[in-house]
């Protein structure tokens, strides 16, 4: 395998799994982990300011915030909108002509490369249609100083992503970027059975390379001497990836899925590991079988899952800082069929201590699809409601 161009961490150490009995036990028919019920916030958490910063956008799918202030936020359909530090609202103008928006895929994931100050670059992960049929690709694209456009650098930067070609089912896809500086990516199941478990596939996945190159770091944990889609992998066993997190001050790397009628998940993720879905059964597709099957060696248990009804959890993230109160610390989750941010607080080695529903987003702004602790300190949120109606919203605490 080719060296890397950038030096990066030798490796995450991710702390420690959670076992079964750690979440308190496992129901071994449903695969779930017991989770504490949910309850009010605290009596001392500060109340949240919640303003519009962007309306007028359809399934805006993620959002990424610059060191200036700039947000950049995508839209499933295809679009890029900056938000300037004064207020402004543009189109960034960018080719999406080979866009593949099916379904549940389309412009998904983005993210702003850590140097984006000094390279302007930053990344989408996104469907794409070509001589060969569509796929999901990892795609680095140049900033324009004023915001005024963007340009491809490498397309791909990573290719190859399955995609489901006639329902645009489970097509992933988030970004993000580890604390060794390694970028990450979440790839759907793309709905079919084998894929979650097959390490010759892409989709079903958590990937980690090299953000320069797109090449698989060189102490991933299926790395191998001969080129294939195994030395990508970092883990394995998921059905929808809809959020990566990282907790801040840690090397620790959250994952946040879908589950089928049941069962949503987030995972604490540690290379190599097996998250347990395997969706085989008795047909194609068999969505009956646990979200982390219990009878697979192994398989590590989820931090929370939803139980039933799921929530449809997608984007995640930490909030950080003192303005936060008793909130900081707390991983925030964005519902987009229980339309409300669901909070969890975890402990140091990620086990679920408490959660709760924030007031101010309970039931107020629709569904829910990005969080993402902004550059400024502030929490910025995407809704998902359609028909040109959604917003970017600032969440800020009041004292």
């Amino acid at each position: 395998m080719p060296p890397t161009a950038r030096a990066l961490a030798a490796g995450p150490c991710m702390g420690a799994v959670l076992c079964l009995t750690a979440c308190g036990g496992a129901d071994e028919d449903a695969g779930s982990v017991a989770t504490p019920p949910t309850t009010e916030p605290p009596a001392a958490a500060p109340s949240l300011q919640v303003e519009v910063v962007a309306d007028g956008l359809d399934h805006p799918w993620d959002v990424a915030q610059a060191e200036d202030g700039t947000l950049l936020v995508d839209e499933r359909a295809g679009g890029l909108t900056a938000v300037l530090p004064g207020g402004t609202v543009q189109e960034v103008r960018a080719d999406f002509g080979d866009l593949f928006a099916t379904g549940e895929t389309g412009l998904m994931g983005l993210a702003l490369d850590p140097g984006f100050a000094e390279d302007r670059r930053f990344y989408t992960c996104q469907g794409v249609t070509g001589g060969d049929g569509a796929s999901v690709e990892v795609i680095a694209w140049t900033a324009a100083a004023d915001w005024s456009s963007a340009t491809r650098a490498d397309d791909p930067l990573i290719g190859g992503i399955p995609v489901n070609e006639g329902s645009g089912r489970h097509g992933g896809c988030r970004l993000a970027f580890g604390a060794d500086g390694a970028l990450l990516i979440g790839t759907g199941d793309t709905a079919a059975g084998t894929t979650p478990q097959d390490l010759g596939s892409l989709a079903g996945k958590v990937l980690r390379a090299d953000p320069a190159t797109g090449q698989p770091l060189p102490d991933n944990p299926f790395a191998g001497p001969d080129d294939g889609a195994e030395d990508l992998i970092w883990t394995y066993g998921h059905r929808n990836v809809q959020g990566l997190a990282l907790r801040p001050g840690t090397d620790q790397v959250y994952s946040v899925e879908h589950g089928p009628d049941r069962n949503d998940e987030v995972n604490l993720l540690r290379p190599g590991g097996n998250h347990g879905w395997d969706p085989v059964g008795s047909g194609s597709y068999d969505e009956s079988v646990p979200m982390t099957d219990p009878s697979i060696q192994g398989a590590i248990p989820a931090v929370w899952d939803s139980g039933a009804p799921p929530i449809a959890p997608s984007g995640g993230t930490f909030l950080d800082g003192d303005q936060w109160g008793d909130y900081d610390g707390l991983l925030l989750l964005g519902a987009l069929r229980g339309q409300h941010v669901l909070a969890l607080r975890l402990d140091e080695q990620g086990a679920l201590v408490e959660q709760f529903r924030l007031p101010e987003l309970d039931g107020t702004h629709g569904r829910i699809r990005a969080l993402e602790q902004g550059a400024d300190g502030a929490l910025y949120v995407t809704t998902d409601n359609g028909d040109d109606a959604d917003q970017l919203l600032r969440v800020t605490p009041q004292g």
